[in-house]
């Protein structure tokens, strides 16, 4: 049976929100070891069973692994500034892609391994960490045992989160995309480690797995947190969309908006959907088909433009295929990927030396109904006022396939 999950977050003294971490590397613990930290089996998913790395046996897709020996209880210790520490003996790896001005850093490996001997993270200079870990759900990755038992596969989160917490700057951010499965887990667990949550965002896609036993997911949760300690970088006007009022109900007064955004503008909503957001299918040109899983480049475009600044570092302790390093790499930010199979790691560092297939620069909506009838002079001006949004609106009303009538006047939208 399973050792139970120690809940108590607490210091083992007291001090501000955010410095009472769990984090193994602070206190000198040999990753590179296993130390307290569980270990995973490399694995392959072949005909239907998962082989270990070492060919010595099989489970069936579905069953449980063999549970790993792991502590009853998380080593708790008081990260301060500067204070995260790299394994005794163990200096910074070196990467293994690399681009020629050494922007870009991959490196292979476990990231609860990795990420306390890089010099971002000990010296806590990291501006924004977003993660797509394992969901655990017996995905046949490369090299990745998804299906851990439940308590193990915890006690993996809570020690990859504290590593990320220990490695942003005050103010940093810390986005993680997660599934319902373990979201509530996540943001409590996050809350008490002292960091603030900015957003709790979703994003919708309209491709989900058919089932008939309960309602069908469409959804991934994406959790953005921020560090105290400092001054937490927004760029709201860097990732505006169309506005409602203006592609579907031509309304004069978002011409005159009052809260700085430009005519016919507006902050996306925290539920993400729209052009190039759906999930990257085996026919969209973003499609990497040696990846079982992969995020499109609109999501990781916002998150990227919204929470930093050109220059800035931004680390992705499970690179995959490589979507956040694309997007950080053409926004000139300075980027460090972690990866635990090689096979990955190198076709993301392929992916972005080539770029994103698009550019995201031009903005986009997410109005869900055709645009409404309206004067004709009054569509008038505000079509020939805000950027680029005749072509939308029409590209809008061609690609809705059902007019749905709304009861009564509609009310404002945002």
């Amino acid at each position: 049976m399973d050792s139970p999950v120690d809940t108590n977050f607490q210091g083992q003294s007291g001090g501000r929100p955010g410095e009472q971490l769990l984090n193994a590397a602070a206190r000198g613990v040999d990753l590179s070891s296993g130390g307290q930290i569980p270990t995973v089996r490399q694995s392959k998913v072949r005909n239907g069973k998962r082989v270990t790395a070492a060919g010595s046996g099989a489970t069936a897709v579905g069953e449980k692994a063999t549970p790993v020996a792991i502590p009853t209880a998380i080593p708790v210790a008081i990260l301060v500034p500067g204070s995260v520490q790299r394994p005794p003996g163990k200096g910074e790896p070196l990467p293994t892609h690399e681009d020629a001005a050494g922007n870009v850093r991959v490196y292979v490996g476990d990231c609860r391994e990795v990420l306390p001997r890089l010099t971002a993270v000990a010296s806590c200079k990291v501006d924004l960490i977003f993660a797509d870990p394992p969901f655990n759900m017996n995905r046949g990755y490369d090299s990745w045992d998804d299906n851990l038992p439940v308590n193990e596969y915890l006690r993996f989160t809570y020690s990859w989160l504290d590593l990320c917490i220990a490695g942003l700057r005050g103010g940093g951010s810390l986005w993680v995309n997660i599934p319902d499965d373990w979201a509530a887990e996540v943001v409590l667990f996050l809350k008490k480690r002292g960091l603030t949550m900015r957003n709790w965002c979703i994003w919708h896609y309209r491709f989900g797995q058919n089932t008939t036993e309960r309602f069908i997911n469409s959804k991934v949760h994406v959790l953005y947190f921020v560090k105290p300690g400092g001054i937490a970088t927004w760029n709201g006007k860097e990732i505006l969309e169309l506005s409602d009022r203006a592609t579907t109900y031509f309304d004069p007064r978002t011409l005159s908006k009052k809260d700085g955004m430009p005519p016919g503008m507006r902050v996306p909503l925290d539920v993400w959907y729209g052009q190039y957001f759906g999930r990257v299918q085996g026919n969209s040109k973003e499609r990497r088909n040696y990846h079982d899983n992969q995020l499109p480049e609109a999501y990781l475009n916002r998150v990227i433009r919204c929470a930093s600044n050109p220059g800035d570092t931004v680390l992705d302790p499970f690179l995959g295929s490589g979507t956040t390093g694309v997007m950080a790499h053409s926004l000139k930010r300075k980027f460090i990927g972690v990866e635990f199979s090689p096979l990955n790691a190198a076709n993301a560092f392929a992916r972005m030396q080539a770029g994103p297939v698009r550019s995201y620069d031009e903005p986009t909506g997410s109005a869900i109904f055709r645009p409404r009838s309206a004067n004709a002079k009054a569509k008038a001006a505000v079509l020939d006022k805000v950027k680029g949004i005749g072509a939308k609106t029409e590209q809008t009303a061609e690609s809705s396939p059902t007019k749905i009538r709304q009861a009564g006047r509609p009310r404002a939208a945002t």
